[in-house]
């Protein structure tokens, strides 16, 4: 009988490594993964979690001194998500400790169950749906939620003042394709236990899909801007159609550029209102988020490019006049590349939503080269997490796109366009300045008149346009800047019109 027992005991202990866990040992376990045949993970939870709704899901909650950390405070705190509603696919936790890796294992007494009519006794097989990082962002006496996986590879953040609005994801494959997108998971996580000082937090993690493997560390950053350092090492199994590297997701139901279809007391509703470009060349290119009838897909061809990512511009309470949702809170995300990309698009993907409860945007990069099978694929990039000094053209951006006529003696069926711009370009202009608008319209649609009138109650300039759809049921591109002389004045407004 003494032999049994010491296996299991062992079975319990750190497993200890000749050096250090790092980003290399989850790069071996991905490329070894890549080689065996994929097993879809089936579902194995009791009825009593898997048949919750989202509120008694949020009903359940991990209790804050059961952290494994909570004893030796340390700047950074753990918790835990449960299993339970949609989260029905468990992920093995592991820390790192110098050269020792402990896995953190499940234990139903470490959550409350709130209303929720639950033997917990029941629960013991059960694993981790996800995890949350905390740490004091906002005051020192508080550790604020900062980080949060949860769901096959969605994660989000926030920096000082925020609250949770976009999310981003490890890796998109086949996104709005007619074959059916896949959606990788993280399946393990391995987390360096901080020291007394650090402000920065280092998380590994094991990304399995059907066709797609891949190792990940996120060394995380909590500030003003939280900055999460991302690097990848994706192993393909077989052929993947379209690859979306650091993809975004996000929600736009309506804003300034358009109205609600129903009645609403918000003004505007959304996550983020633009997607932004860095191009390689120094253009920077804005695109107004909308909510179309039917899936929209758009893209920007470019060469190591910037930067790129899904914007919140819109900071004034007034603009939402949401108290639940504090969407003027919500960050913006840039992706920031490391090294040279290479050639390849940005791609934004627009879904119809008929509320506020589906994200229906989506931004990620398709490299032109996509990976081998069986040949590692490595990319890095900085995602940042802003609100008060976001991503911008360094001469002046867009600040709120209108779209209506006004008062009309005669109404006809043109389409008229409002874009204000406002930044330090304007500045440095003689008083008497005239600005052109450079304005172009793709085939289907005729421009009619276009103008640059100065603002005189922000400081900056707007562009005035009036145009004609040529076909209804076919989308109208646009774009415009703003130009003194031979000199450029503004980032460039890219803005899709929707069919009809």
């Amino acid at each position: 009988m003494l032999a049994p027992a010491l296996i299991i005991m062992g079975c319990l202990l750190p497993i200890q490594y000749a050096s250090a866990f790092n980003f290399n040992d989850v790069a071996q376990r991905a490329k070894a993964l890549s080689a065996k045949a994929y097993v879809k993970p089936v579902p194995d939870i009791p009825k009593e979690v898997d048949d919750l709704t989202l509120e008694q899901y949020r009903d359940i909650r991990f209790k804050s001194e059961k952290s494994p950390w909570a004893s030796a405070k340390l700047p950074f705190d753990l918790a835990f998500f449960h299993e339970g509603h949609l989260f029905n696919q468990p992920v093995k936790m592991n820390e790192i400790l110098g050269k020792n890796v402990r896995e953190i294992r499940f234990d139903p007494n470490n959550f409350t169950y709130g209303a929720n009519k639950i033997d917990p006794s029941k629960l013991r097989g059960l694993g981790f749906a996800g995890f949350r990082v905390h740490y004091p962002l906002n005051n020192t006496s508080y550790k604020d939620e900062v980080l949060s996986f949860l769901g096959a590879s969605y994660f989000r953040a926030i920096g000082k003042d925020q609250r949770y609005g976009l999310s981003a994801r490890g890796l998109a494959v086949d996104t709005a394709l007619n074959s059916g997108e896949e959606f990788p998971q993280f399946v393990e996580f391995w987390i360096e236990r901080p020291k007394a000082g650090d402000k920065q937090l280092t998380i590994y993690a094991l990304l399995n899909s059907r066709r797609v493997t891949g190792a990940y560390s996120f060394i995380l950053k909590p500030g003003v801007d939280t900055a999460i350092e991302v690097k990848a090492q994706l192993y393909l199994r077989e052929n993947v159609s379209k690859l979306g590297i650091a993809p975004l997701t996000s929600m736009f139901l309506y804003g300034k550029n358009q109205r609600s279809p129903v009645e609403d007391y918000r003004p505007e509703v959304h996550d983020s209102d633009g997607l932004l470009v860095a191009s390689g060349t120094g253009e920077w290119i804005w695109r107004p988020l909308v909510n179309p009838k039917r899936l929209l897909v758009t893209s920007y061809t470019l060469s190591n490019p910037i930067g790129f990512g899904l914007m919140q511009r819109e900071r004034n309470f007034a603009a939402y006049q949401d108290l639940s949702s504090r969407y003027e809170k919500g960050p913006s995300a840039w992706v920031q590349p490391k090294g040279k990309w290479g050639s390849g698009r940005v791609e934004l993907v627009q879904i119809p939503t008929p509320d506020e409860t589906n994200d229906n945007i989506v931004a990620y990069w398709v490299p032109d080269t996509p990976p081998k099978v069986g040949q590692p694929f490595n990319i890095e990039y900085t995602l940042l997490w802003q609100k008060d000094a976001e991503k911008s053209s360094p001469l002046s951006w867009v600040t709120q796109t209108r779209r209506g006529n006004g008062f009309q003696a005669k109404p006809d069926d043109s389409i008229g366009l409002l874009v204000d711009f406002e930044g330090p370009a304007f500045k440095k202009l003689p008083e008497n300045t005239k600005l052109d608008a450079v304005v172009s319209v793709d085939d289907n649609g005729k421009l009619l008149s276009s103008e640059a009138v100065k603002n005189e109650a922000t400081g900056g300039w707007r562009i005035n346009i009036k145009l004609r759809r040529n076909e209804e049921n076919k989308p109208v591109e646009i774009r415009a800047f703003l130009r003194n002389a031979n000199t450029t004045l503004s980032e460039t407004w890219s803005y899709i019109l929707p069919p009809n």
